[in-house]
């Protein structure tokens, strides 16, 4: 039997995710549970929530649902210490909650700009702080931050949302060597395309600043559709299996790592093409002349 004070892998482990209402979280949630963790879902959206942690327990699992919104600090760090008061320990914080906005930062006005930080950073930061310092006190535990391919990668048009998620790389990585020796991992998702609502209009919370007509709109989802979107689902189990050997960056699906790998190696001619391509989507929409 493990000691108390070991990190549970991913049996009788307690799990907390955020977002974990839809997409990416939702299948962390389902794939967490049916590894037989006790999931904690916090989410903005209780009853979809509920619904999930329902799904979950009927199906024999063991999942809650709690109303959280991770821009508040007060509110994941009661989240936490209540999770802890109740099962007496953390195996792992999910900081996946996330939004979308879409559009070329002549679109943006600061508004949208702070939206953007403080979900996908602040909230993120907000995980981390609440969860550290249990896990600094009990000696073990994982803290798992969502990012993006748009974190390791130039990516034009989704300028803020790239900002945000180079934020979260750094974050991870620093605190991963910052806390190796203290017994707390640190992992960072970087997800490529994902079959979720962020991929296609910005996510519940989120928004377009672009209008597409509706052929444009069609248009836009072929083309994402070239890139293979994976299911949630099936990115889960994928994260899961490299989280499980403490991985530092995870990228999932694998074969986007090749364009990571040309980047670092080549930035300059990286920008170079990601521009020239940016720049070929803006003609064919008739967006290049909004900018």
């Amino acid at each position: 039997m493990a000691r108390k004070n070991t990190i549970r892998i991913f049996g009788g482990a307690t799990s907390v995710v955020t977002g974990a209402a839809s997409g990416i979280g939702h299948g962390l949630a389902e794939e967490l549970a049916k590894r037989v963790s006790e999931v904690v879902l916090a989410d903005r959206q209780i009853e979809l929530a509920e619904e999930v942690a329902s799904k979950i327990c009927s199906s024999g699992g063991n999942a809650s649902a709690f109303n959280v919104d991770v821009t508040d600090f007060s509110a994941v760090e009661r989240l936490v210490q209540e999770t802890v008061a109740r099962t007496g320990r953390l195996d792992y914080i999910f900081n996946n909650a996330g939004i979308g906005i879409g559009g070329n930062v002549s679109h943006f006005g600061i508004e949208d700009w702070n939206q953007m930080m403080d979900v996908n950073l602040r909230g993120v930061i907000n995980g981390v702080q609440a969860a550290h310092k249990v896990m600094l006190a009990q000696g073990f535990g994982h803290i798992v931050n969502t990012a993006s391919l748009a974190g390791l990668m130039p990516s034009p048009g989704n300028v803020a949302y790239a900002t945000t998620k180079y934020a979260v790389v750094g974050l991870s990585n620093s605190l991963r060597a910052e806390a190796a020796k203290l017994g707390v991992r640190v992992s960072v998702l970087c997800p490529g395309f994902v079959r979720t609502t962020i991929l296609v209009g910005g996510g519940k919370y989120g928004k377009m600043l672009i209008d597409l007509s509706p052929e444009q709109h069609r248009q836009m989802l072929e083309m994402i559709e070239k890139f293979r979107p994976i299911s949630p689902n099936i990115f889960a189990k994928k994260a899961l299996n490299s989280v499980a050997k403490n991985k530092a960056i995870i990228i999932v699906p694998a074969w986007w790592k090749l364009f990571w790998w040309m980047n670092r190696l080549f930035p300059s001619v990286g920008i170079h093409l990601v521009g020239k391509s940016f720049q070929k989507v803006q003609k064919r929409f008739g967006l290049a002349e909004q900018n």
